[in-house]
C-alpha cells in the first residue's frame, strides 16, 4: 500500500470517527465506500474491527448515561432485523426493499421537523432495532433508525447508547468473520493501521460533541440521516 493511499484511508477514518463519536453513527456510511476504494481489503474485517474499538470507547466514555433499558429492547428488534434482512437477501429484491428504508427514514425526518414526536419507548426501541439490523444486513448502515428514536434525549445518552447498541451487532459481525476464516493476521494488521485514523477521530468528537451539545444535536442527527438515506438512493440509481 502506497504511503498516500494509507493517509487517505486514515483521512476517512478519522473523519467517521469524528461524526459517530459526536453522534452516535456514521462511520460505516463515511468509510465503507471509500476504504473499499482505497484497497477493498480494508472491508469488512479491518472496519469492524475498528468500528468495535470505537464503540466500546465511546460507550466507555460516557457510560453514565447509557440507557440499558433501551438497549435491551433495540437488540430485541435487531435479532428480528438480522433474520429479515438474511431471508431479504436471498428472497425479495434487495434494491426495492432499500428503497422502501430509505424512503421511510426520509419520512421519519420530515416528520420529525414538522413536529412529530418520537420517544425511546419499547415498542419504538423494537421497531427501530428491526429496521437497524435490515439495513446493517442490505447496506452496512443501520445507525438513522435508532438516532431518530434518541433524538431528543440528552446528546450523552444519545451517543452511548447507540455505541453499545452498535458494539453488540459489530462484535458478533466480527466474530462470524473470524469463525468463518475471513479475519485473521492479514486483516488484524489493516484494522491497526487505521487506529491512528480512529485515535484523531475521537480526539476530534470531543470538541465537536461539545459544540453539537449547545442545541444542535438533533438538527445534526435528523441532517445526518437524511443524508444516509439519500446516499443510499444514489447509489441505487447509480
Amino acid at each position: 500500500m502506497s504511503p498516500v493511499a494509507l493517509v487517505a484511508a486514515l483521512l476517512v477514518v478519522a473523519i467517521g470517527a469524528c461524526i459517530q463519536g459526536s453522534l452516535g453513527f456514521g462511520l460505516g456510511l463515511i468509510g465503507a465506500p471509500v476504504l473499499a476504494l482505497i484497497d477493498e481489503d480494508f472491508v469488512p474485517g479491518p472496519l469492524l474491527f475498528i468500528g468495535v474499538v470505537l464503540t466500546a470507547i465511546v460507550a466507555a466514555r460516557e457510560r453514565g448515561a447509557l440507557d440499558w433499558r433501551g438497549i435491551r429492547w433495540a437488540l430485541v428488534g435487531r435479532v428480528f432485523g438480522t433474520a429479515i434482512g438474511t431471508i431479504a437477501i436471498t428472497r425479495v429484491s434487495e434494491d426495492g426493499l432499500v428503497a422502501l428504508l430509505a424512503v421511510s427514514i426520509l419520512v421519519a425526518v420530515a416528520l420529525s421537523v414538522a413536529g412529530w414526536h418520537v420517544r425511546p419507548t419499547p415498542t419504538t426501541l423494537v421497531g427501530a432495532g428491526t429496521v437497524s439490523g435490515v439495513m446493517g444486513m442490505l447496506t452496512s448502515v443501520g445507525g438513522p433508525p435508532m438516532a431518530i428514536v434518541y433524538q431528543r434525549e440528552r446528546a450523552a445518552q444519545l451517543r452511548t447508547t447507540l455505541a453499545g447498541f452498535f458494539l453488540f451487532g459489530a462484535s458478533l459481525a466480527l466474530a462470524a468473520l473470524v469463525l468463518g476464516g475471513e479475519f485473521g493476521v492479514h486483516e488484524l494488521g489493516l484494522g491497526l493501521l487505521l487506529l491512528p485514523g480512529l485515535a484523531m477521530g475521537l480526539l476530534a468528537s470531543r470538541w465537536l460533541g461539545r459544540y453539537l451539545d449547545h442545541g444542535w444535536t438533533r438538527p445534526a442527527v435528523l441532517a445526518f440521516s437524511a443524508l444516509s438515506a439519500a446516499l443510499l438512493l444514489v447509489q441505487l440509481a447509480t
